[in-house]
């Protein structure tokens, strides 16, 4: 139909020149049947093709109408993503913002000591020391750190920690009252129940008017300080260094930190810290009505000094800290009620004096072995309820064999000064994964450690007076490839030895000689009857214990 369409077509087309040259206009000669054919032809083709780009000008229409839909639904996609995006940000922020670590620890403890020779009060005859034994005694300690950043320059950094005894909520039975019952300068280092504890809690204010100077203020990190991670298989110093300190506290620290110039001497920090260890609360006035002469039994007890990273490199760190403890308490506020109860009941509470403390350590890493050297000073400043007060003679036995105060018994109010020394040293062997140590340390008669915060266990070994020996080694175990920087895995086997000069380790009681059997007999009764801690001759401590860092 189109071929004979396009023929009539041509043929009007042909026909209106006929009708020209009818009216006398000449034709061009060169048209034929054949020229009109082809012509024909050609119009077809032409009109196909025209055909063709129509129905590809309809097909791209209608795709790029489709890629315009698919656009605004990709845009409409965007934009809700774009909206969540937004949603969430702001918990990717905060989750970013925090840095958590912690560590793990399950431990095995044997332990038994032999307590001091005494007089049999009914016969006057020489008894042996009675003996202490626990064979096993098993503990799990759980820690979360966490840091995160309020501003550039303000970092809060805190701790978590969770310290039982197996198959307990409360103390293990003690006979030889070596622990130290919960209270705030040990909430965390003794176990009891699992309850998750405030350990540390600060905040950190550097680079204060870009200055070297820094603030920080909270619940202070004053326990494991250096060196106590060189016999604990960690690398890093874990606290702000506490040479011979063991005390967890709240208080504040304004710091400098400074450069020597030189890489021999490195950088150092110097510190003003204080802290408070005991809150006396609201206290009537007793004088008012009694007309005692302790107007306030407790005061706030106060430390106060200087914590001093003298110079520290790479490898090496001299290190020097002096404080005052200030109204020191005969006993702190227990966190058992039932306790602290029962200890109002045997005596009164009271503020006894100062305490001074002086220590120093340092300590170096030389190819494979780190080694350190510490000493300590204390000195106490009795009030007028005396400090190493003599109670084994503030009673006298009297003929019926019942006891009676003693009247010619006077506080000690004299000041008593004592001293330690500390040193240790680890071998490696980094292709054996293996460390090998060992430490000693002495304490002279009126030594005060000022630990109660200590990770002994039983008695305070940093505390002794007397000698204490400790070998150690510490294996990392091949349990693949560590998943972050802070990770490490490892078991530390150690021996502790303790030959006990003097009786004691605080501030209360007078240190007596093991050897004065007379005197361990009244240190016995004293135990006894208080709470105290009884008279130790020598004691074996053997450990085990699998450590998790993450």
């Amino acid at each position: 139909m189109k071929k004979t369409f396009s023929i009539l077509t041509l043929a009007g087309m042909i026909a209106l020149p006929a009708a020209a040259m009818a009216g006398g206009v000449k034709a061009p000669a060169d048209i034929s049947d054949g020229k009109v054919e082809e012509l024909a032809q050609q119009v077809d083709l032409l009109q196909e093709e025209l055909a063709r780009k129509n129905e590809i000008v309809t097909e791209n229409d209608e795709k790029l109408q489709a890629m315009n839909e698919t656009l605004e639904d990709m845009e409409s996609k965007l934009e809700d993503m774009d909206e969540l995006l937004e949603e969430r940000s702001e918990a990717w922020d905060l989750a970013s913002r925090f840095l958590l670590t912690g560590d793990f620890r399950s431990r095995l403890d044997s332990y038994s000591a032999t307590g001091a020779d005494y007089l049999n009060p009914a016969t006057g005859t020489l008894e042996s020391g009675r003996e202490y034994g626990n064979d096993t005694l098993l503990t799990n300690r759980f820690r979360l750190n966490m840091e995160v950043k309020a501003t550039e320059n303000m970092k809060f950094k805190g701790r978590l920690a969770m310290y039982k005894t197996w198959g307990m909520e409360s103390y293990a039975r003690n006979d030889m009252n070596t622990w130290w019952p919960q209270f705030d300068g040990n909430s965390t280092r003794t176990p009891a129940d699992n309850a998750l504890r405030v350990d540390r809690a600060y905040v950190n204010w550097t680079n204060i008017g870009d200055s070297s100077f820094w603030f920080s203020i909270g619940r202070r990190p004053t326990t494991d300080g250096m060196p106590t991670q060189v016999r604990l298989g960690v690398d890093k110093r874990m606290a702000t260094a506490s040479a011979q300190m063991e005390y967890a506290f709240d208080g504040a620290t304004l710091g400098y930190a400074y450069d020597w110039g030189n890489e021999s001497m490195g950088s150092g920090r110097i510190r003003y810290c204080y802290g408070r260890g005991f809150e006396n609360g609201v206290q009537w006035d007793a004088a008012t009505y009694h007309g005692s002469t302790d107007i306030f039994p407790l005061d706030d007890t106060d430390f106060t000094g200087i914590s001093w990273d003298i110079m520290e490199t790479e490898d090496r760190l001299l290190y020097f800290q002096s404080f005052i403890a200030m109204n020191m308490f005969m006993r702190p506020n227990f966190l058992d009620d039932d306790f602290h109860a029962m200890m109002d009941e045997r005596a009164t509470n009271y503020t006894e004096g100062n305490l001074y403390h002086t220590s120093a350590v340092y300590q170096a890493k030389t190819g494979d072995y780190t080694y350190f050297l510490s000493g300590g000073w204390s000195m106490t400043d009795p009030g007028g309820h005396g400090m190493f007060n003599d109670y084994a003679t503030s009673m006298v036995m009297q003929a019926d064999g019942s006891m009676m105060p003693n009247p010619n018994w006077r506080p000690t109010t004299d000041s008593e000064s004592g001293y330690s020394l500390y040193a240790g040293i680890r071998y490696d062997l980094p292709g054996m994964g293996l460390k090998i140590g060992a430490e000693y340390n002495y304490g002279s008669q009126y030594w005060i450690a000022f630990n109660p915060g200590h990770d002994d266990l039983y008695l305070a070994k940093l505390a002794a007076r007397g000698h204490v020996g400790e070998l150690y080694m510490v294996y990392d175990l091949p349990a693949g490839e560590a998943i972050s920087e802070y990770a490490k895995t490892f078991v530390r086997l150690g021996y502790q030895h303790y030959e006990y000069d003097y009786t004691g380790n605080d501030w209360n009681t007078k240190p007596y000689d093991t050897d004065d059997a007379a005197m361990m007999t009244a240190s016995l009764s004293m135990a006894t009857e208080s709470g105290s801690v009884v008279p130790v001759d020598s004691a074996d401590q053997v450990y085990v214990t699998l450590d998790v860092f993450f």
